[in-house]
């Protein structure tokens, strides 16, 4: 697939010590010192570094805890305040701490650490992948792998020039679950799907109001914090999370909504199970920020259409109070012409016939980073269950989506409005929204809501089809020293 020429949208707008030696491990392994060998021992220690703390990289730090022959010899967050349940975890396991760094670029510099585990906000993400390929490191990141679609493309790029492994967070793909449920529709047993549903049914309250520019925590170094994305004092202060973390997903600058924060998981199942290996032919959305008024700006209540041609996805976003659908909040459903399947979370799901009766049940977990790392041991793309392409082109979906949101325009809900045109299945996601919201004290005579711009798709390119104001916002403006590197 292509890349998007970025410069023209531009134009346009000693303690570690001890802790090896208790582990009985010494020296840099040699594999590490030739980047791009084809094999490595499964003896080799693997040095890893967990850069972000607060919130999913304390899972980064127990994934890789007690793994053979694996150590973690730094943890990197730019507030320090945030870093000592991590710190402790890993002496108490390894007894002795790893060392701290608050800057990223410390750590993608050095040369003793193999792998760096990514956990950073978002439109971290991308950059911070990027820095560490370029240093021959291997990578784990989380979803969404990149803030928008041309960086995700990049990571791609440069992952494949290094010969580095790189596994994007979507930790579905190695559940024995849903990787059952999954093989079950492209084997057929279904029938020819229709339509694969993705549901991010998850509760958001207000993150509250403020009337002005808030002070970010003093252990915080906010500059590096922001990074790539602009320089801009938080206008936020939640009462559960404070004025930086967290609430960061409800701001365009730095997340992407629960469509990419949550809803990622979804939406890389739904393009699994449906075996596509491309974007849609078309994206549109339509939602709102309904039930309260707040320093928010992304939507809580989203519906996203992708038209593939011979099926298509549709993703819910519900931030309110709401019902399950088919027994799902956060999962997938998949419609064949032989019935139906239900996933009802990471690892669990059923399949059932049209009338409803179960056919096969699905159940089981398993160990994305362990899969992550025989991969790095094995030097083999394919060992991965979530390669980084698989991460980008699910994300790049989420940006679509939000794309064309963005792009919208506000009118009334009203019984003539066709957002969808002639789609049954969109127009009944649609009139469920509706009903989801009046049943949540939302006047809708009294309310507006988003029409999304229906959006054309060259999926080869990774680029909007004639529509030069979307094709911008398939990157953006890159503060100065935290330029995403454009391909040369």
């Amino acid at each position: 697939m292509g890349s998007i020429n970025r410069r023209d949208f531009l134009k346009d707008t000693a303690a570690l010590s001890a802790a090896l030696a208790a582990a009985g491990l010494s020296g840099r392994p040699t594999w590490a010192e030739e980047p791009k060998a084809e094999k490595a021992s499964p003896n080799d220690t693997l040095r890893v570094a967990v850069v972000g703390v607060r919130g999913r990289g304390k899972d980064h730090v127990r994934g890789f805890l007690g793994k053979s022959n694996v150590v973690i010899t730094h943890i990197c967050d730019c507030d320090e305040g945030v870093i000592g349940g991590a710190m402790k975890s890993v002496e108490d396991k390894q007894k002795a701490a790893p060392k701290y760094e608050k800057d990223i670029r410390k750590i993608v510099e050095n040369k003793d650490i193999d792998i760096i585990s990514i956990a950073t906000p978002n439109h971290w993400h991308a950059l911070a992948a990027i820095w560490a390929l370029q240093n021959d490191k291997d990578v784990y990141v989380e979803k969404p792998v990149s803030h928008n679609v041309w960086e995700g493309r990049r990571i791609v790029e440069v992952a494949r020039d290094k010969k580095r492994i790189c596994q994007a967070g979507t930790q579905s793909r190695t559940n024995s679950g849903c990787r059952e449920a999954i093989q079950f529709l492209r084997d057929g047993k279904l029938g020819k799907l229709s339509v694969a549903r993705g549901l991010c049914y998850k509760s958001r309250g207000s993150i509250g109001k403020v009337t002005g520019e808030q002070q970010p925590p003093k252990t915080m170094d906010y500059d590096l914090w922001c990074g790539p994305a602009p320089f801009k004092l938080p206008h936020r202060n939640s009462p559960t999370n404070g004025t930086v973390h967290y609430e960061w997903h409800w701001t365009w600058d730095y997340g992407n909504g629960d469509l990419g924060n949550q809803g990622i998981h979804q939406m890389d199942i739904c393009r699994w199970g449906l075996g596509k290996k491309e974007l849609a032919k078309s994206a549109i959305s339509v939602g709102g920020r309904f039930g309260y008024v707040d320093d928010g700006e992304t939507p809580n209540t989203q519906i996203c259409v992708f038209d593939y041609g011979d099926c298509e996805l549709i993703f819910e976003v519900r931030g309110l109070k709401t019902d399950k659908l088919l027994g799902a909040t956060v999962g997938n459903i998949f419609y064949g012409s032989e019935g139906y399947l239900v996933l009802t979370n990471y690892e669990t799901g059923a399949a059932y016939t049209p009338k409803g009766e179960v056919i096969k049940e699905f159940k089981g977990g398993g160990d994305h980073y362990a899969n992550f790392l025989k991969a790095v041991r094995s030097r083999k793309v394919e060992d991965q269950n979530a390669d980084v392409e698989e991460g980008h082109l699910s994300s790049a979906l989420c940006h679509l989506g939000n794309v064309s949101y963005q792009l919208g325009t506000d009118q009334a809900f009203s019984k003539t409005s066709q957002a969808f045109g002639d789609d049954k299945e969109a127009a009944e996601t649609f009139a469920r929204m509706e009903e989801h919201l009046k049943d949540n004290s939302v006047k809708l005579d009294e309310t507006k809501y988003r029409v999304g711009r229906r959006l054309k798709v060259d999926a080869a390119k990774e680029t909007f089809i004639d529509d030069k104001e979307a094709n911008k916002m398939l990157t953006r403006e890159y503060r100065k020293g935290f330029e995403v590197p454009a391909k040369s």
